[in-house]
């Protein structure tokens, strides 16, 4: 273990909590739930204030279009926010990338909107730990590893978007865009466990909506007829349920669809979620998916349209990944933060980024928990203690000593 160097000890004395802490109750007064346009909006504009004290461009980047399907069947334009680069030194032969997000679960009608100290350590909030206190950690570890002699040797890219609760659909191009020819990159997502575990390899994942087309008649007077939706999206519903396999999971959500009891529905929206393991499972579900498609049409005598895919491909763990989870524990120990990680069912940008090739450690935000629920808390003295380690991370990264 490489303890830390009189360079170091200097670095990590720099960061300062308590700005850190403001900056977090003050971000997290805004209601940021990913539709939240105007909520979003003022968001940026902090963030764009705070992250314009680091050397480089911050550039507002609109968000790609994106559809979804409504309950009726329809394809509607979903609304997102604007996102946020900050771009260092773009010409260094070296770069990162480091990626946060702005949005969160809670919408402005949600009842969770209020900060609350439960004890003189834990904060409870929106977005407290997923992940406004990440984004405190992603700029205080930058300001402060900025004051690294190895800092001007390098570059970065900083992307905070405002669509990650919702899949990052409308940012997926642009994280493939700054991950493109990174030599590492750091994720803030709080850590898998309160402990500070982080999430090894995770599954992919992938939302679909299948939009089936029947035929509709009378209940009691002809309902042979119809051709009914809501029993083809139910027989679809069980057969994607009977592909699971160890490293495939398939949950059927949701069907909108049907009218009054005596009417054979003649539409149905079936939503559903697939979780595999592997890239090979993903390629062999999408087979699977359509052959599925294709008998129920034949069977039951209605037309299928399929909406969506897997957005977040498998992300396992590589040997350049292992080697940057390896630094991240070595500067832990030296920090005197035991650091381990493990196997995640969950999701995020980290997919997106390892997608490309690069070696991403995707939970290095704050220790907290009871994130997505009204019970969101944040461990109050990990902002600094994850601040230190991703500054050390990147200062060791960058050949200091």
């Amino acid at each position: 273990m490489q303890q830390l160097s009189a360079t170091e000890h200097g670095l990590i004395a720099a960061i300062d909590a308590a700005a850190m802490l403001a900056r977090v109750e003050r971000w997290c007064a805004i209601n940021t739930g990913t539709g939240n346009l105007s909520g979003l909006a003022r968001q940026w504009d902090l963030l764009a204030d705070a992250f314009s004290a680091l050397p480089g461009i911050v550039r507002e980047v609109e968000p790609a279009a994106v559809t979804a399907i409504a309950a009726d069947g329809s394809e509607v334009q979903t609304a997102n926010g604007a996102h946020l680069v900050l771009s260092v030194r773009p010409d260094a032969p070296r770069r990162y990338l480091l990626t946060g997000h702005m949005d969160t679960v809670f919408a402005p009608t949600h009842p969770f909107q209020a900060l609350t100290w439960l004890d003189g350590e834990t904060l409870n909030g929106p977005g407290v730990a997923d992940m406004k206190g990440g984004i405190a950690v992603i700029l205080a570890a930058l300001t402060t590893f900025e004051t690294s002699t190895a800092a001007a040797q390098v570059g970065y890219d900083v992307l905070i978007n405002a669509d990650e609760e919702t899949g990052s659909l409308s940012s997926a191009e642009l994280i493939a865009e700054l991950a493109s020819g990174k030599a590492a990159a750091l994720t803030y997502e709080p850590s898998a466990l309160p402990d500070g575990t982080l999430a090894g390899e995770r599954p992919g994942s992938g939302n679909y909506s299948a939009v089936i087309t029947g035929r509709s008649a009378h209940a009691g007077r002809n309902p042979q007829d119809g051709r009914n939706a809501i029993l083809a999206a139910a027989d679809l519903a069980l057969r994607l349920k009977a592909l699971e396999e160890p490293g495939l999971t398939v949950n059927p959500a949701r069907i909108d669809g049907g009218s009054a009891n005596n009417v054979v529905p003649d539409h149905a929206v079936l939503r559903f979620n697939v979780r595999p393991r592997l890239p090979e499972m993903a390629q062999a579900f999408a087979v699977a998916l359509r052959e599925a498609v294709r008998v129920i049409e034949k069977l039951r005598d209605v037309s299928i349209h399929l909406h969506g895919g897997v957005s977040r491909p498998p992300k396992p763990l590589t040997a350049k990944a292992e080697a940057l989870f390896g630094l991240v524990r070595e500067c832990g120990q030296a920090l005197g933060q035991p650091i381990r990680w493990q196997a995640s069912g969950g999701v995020c940008d980290g997919n997106n980024i390892a997608a490309c090739g690069v070696p991403v450690v995707d939970t290095m935000g704050v220790r907290g928990g009871a994130i997505h629920s009204d019970q969101e808390y944040l461990i109050v003295p990990s902002l600094a203690e994850r601040a230190a380690l991703s500054a050390l991370v990147l200062h060791r990264l960058s050949g200091g000593s």
